[in-house]
């Protein structure tokens, strides 16, 4: 090997090792809970946790159904905890997994983690906030046998998870004010979404406040406050849950 093509081989994986470390370091910078998630629920003993999933157990025996849960990019599970922590005050079992490098693209198939702690359940619910949106969708199209329904949070799905002939139902909860997952790009996916569709928009919500994890780039100031857009997200998701679990 000449010296020319060693010195060139030796800097491009320079460059490849430089690139590897600083993607290792910013799926790192994660989006904690809030302090106010802190102060509104008990996070280490509410919160089950074993090994990558954080699990919100009903206290009555009779399980309704299972509902497994994506969360958006950079975004700690624990974000989630006060609407699943009510949910599961309803019945339902709320399961978020932790992702690989926070990413929920990389962690596709750890609805199957989720289910097989629980093999008791007949009904499973997927679903996921932004990036962990078109994750949940992947999967569920590929297990529709397992699925009952699918859940967006300040989210869509596209052409290449194209959803216009799954046979499960969707909700999709969206924010006036979100400024990733945009009305317009919403509208833009509708085509891709399930016949049956269900669409809610929070009036004055942000795409952060999906979660209680602060604010984010790029992201519209919300018109209502965290906890104002938690309750109505828990109580869209709670409404439709039942109303699919009657069917």
């Amino acid at each position: 090997m000449n010296k020319k093509l060693k010195f060139a081989l030796i800097i491009v994986l320079v460059v490849l090792i430089v690139y590897a470390g600083g993607f290792l370091i910013w799926s790192k910078q994660t989006f904690k809970p809030t302090s106010q998630l802190n102060h509104l629920v008990n996070l280490k003993q509410e919160v089950q946790h074993k090994d990558d999933l954080y699990i919100y157990k009903p206290k009555s025996k009779d399980i309704k159904d299972g509902f497994i849960f994506y969360p958006g990019a950079k975004v700690e599970p624990e974000a989630y905890s006060y609407w699943a922590k009510k949910l599961s005050d309803e019945g339902y079992l709320v399961i978020i997994p932790e992702m690989p490098l926070n990413l929920a693209l990389l962690g596709k198939n750890k609805a199957e983690e989720a289910m097989k702690l629980y093999p008791s359940i007949q009904k499973w619910y997927i679903g996921g906030h932004s990036l962990g949106g078109p994750a949940s969708a992947s999967y569920s199209l590929k297990h529709q046998e397992k699925i009952k329904g699918l859940i967006f949070l300040g989210s869509y799905t596209t052409e290449s998870s194209d959803l216009s002939k799954a046979n499960f139902p969707l909700l999709s909860i969206t924010g006036e004010r979100d400024g990733l997952s945009t009305p317009a790009k919403i509208k833009g996916s509708k085509k891709f979404n399930p016949t049956d569709t269900t669409y809610h928009e929070i009036k004055g919500g942000n795409h952060a406040q999906f979660g209680m994890y602060g604010t984010q780039a790029g992201d519209k100031k919300a018109k209502i406050s965290n906890k104002k857009q938690q309750e109505e997200i828990f109580k869209t998701i709670l409404s439709w849950l039942n109303k699919e679990n009657q069917r």
